[in-house]
């Protein structure tokens, strides 16, 4: 016997999937650190305009900067589904579609290491 709110480790979330590691990707000219925060941040601050709630937006935002347990944790708060579970496809409880792009997911495995 468990807790009221405990699950089976393998069940799925309520609002949606869990939350797996995303897919190495490579970009397609590597990338410095000082790069790929740029892209970042600019793919953040311009997000919200394309639609979908700003909430949402800076949930998903915070969720790529923690762990897996830690993201999980507030897309679920936020009342985020999660629809792939590297998180590049999510929707609000209104129906809203937030997509993310790869290098705000994770770092490419050409990623330059500065010196």
């Amino acid at each position: 016997m468990g807790c009221v709110g405990s699950t089976a480790k393998d069940e799925e979330s309520p609002k949606g999937k869990k939350l797996v590691k995303p897919k190495a990707w490579k970009h397609p000219t590597p990338l410095s650190q000082a790069e790929l925060t740029r892209m970042r941040e600019e793919f953040w601050d311009t997000a919200p305009h394309y639609g979908g709630q700003r909430e949402i937006w800076d949930a998903l935002k915070a969720a790529t900067e923690g762990d897996q347990d830690l993201a999980q944790l507030i897309l679920e708060s936020a009342g985020v589904v999660v629809d792939v579970p590297d998180m590049s496809v999510c929707y609000d409880e209104r129906g809203a579609k937030y997509e993310l792009p790869q290098y705000v997911l994770s770092d490419p495995i050409n990623l330059v290491k500065e010196s």
